[in-house]
């Protein structure tokens, strides 16, 4: 089983930008972390706009948004797009092609369990506690089990070497248990897996660090930050 963090000969920072909370981007900093990427953190006020909006279309940004992500002359935008960049340059998007369809599979199925909890998280305020209810009754385990039964007794979710995606699952594991501690209690492996991932050195040292955001998860206008 490969746990040792990736390296990559870098000689200038990257540059990544995105609000001032956890979002789209936690999984990304994660990642740029665990593969000793040294990176510039910019993060824009997620209550003020305009500090983004000033910068937006100056940074020669295909389609400007964020998060993104500045490599040199390489610049990207889109959370998977920039996942899959980093996953690709050091490596870890799968090295047979079974792994690597599952690595494709799991990065849209990560993406459709995030979309699930921030129409929550997002949705209609006079409705978000019935919602809720509903949610973690039988939208989450839904989910949850299908990530579960795929994952088995497996150590990642492509095998024994993890790839780009385990740190999007693990982020949305990890973003869940903040929203309601139990959710995992019937999935064991999950809970494995969750505790796995956040024990790997490099990622236990950016948690631990001033550098990593616990909270807000989501912006300003969200039921559940």
């Amino acid at each position: 089983v490969t746990l040792t963090h990736c390296s990559f000969d870098s000689s200038m920072p990257l540059q990544f930008g995105y609000w001032d909370i956890r979002g789209l981007a936690q999984s990304i900093r994660l990642l740029l972390s665990y593969c000793d990427e040294e990176f510039d953190d910019k993060r824009y006020g997620s209550d003020k706009r305009a500090s983004w909006n000033d910068e937006k279309f100056s940074l020669g940004l295909p389609l400007p948004n964020l998060p993104y992500l500045i490599d040199g002359d390489i610049k990207i935008v889109q959370s998977n797009a920039i996942l899959r960049y980093v996953g690709r340059k050091h490596k870890m998007d799968g090295s047979t092609e079974k792994e690597k369809v599952l690595v494709d599979i799991f990065e849209s199925e990560v993406m459709d369990l995030r979309n699930a909890f921030i129409r929550l998280c997002y949705g209609p305020a006079d409705n978000f506690e019935a919602n809720k209810k509903t949610y973690l009754a039988e939208t989450l385990p839904a989910k949850l089990k299908k990530i579960s039964d795929q994952l088995g007794s497996g150590t990642w979710i492509a095998g024994d070497n993890i790839t780009f995606p385990d740190f999007h699952l693990a982020e949305m594991l990890s973003q869940h248990v903040i929203f309601s501690p139990t959710c995992l209690d019937a999935f064991p492996n999950l809970k494995a897996y969750l505790s796995r991932f956040d024990q790997l050195p490099a990622i236990k040292a950016y948690k631990a660090s001033d550098k990593c955001i616990e909270r807000p998860i989501n912006g300003a206008s969200a039921n559940f930050k």
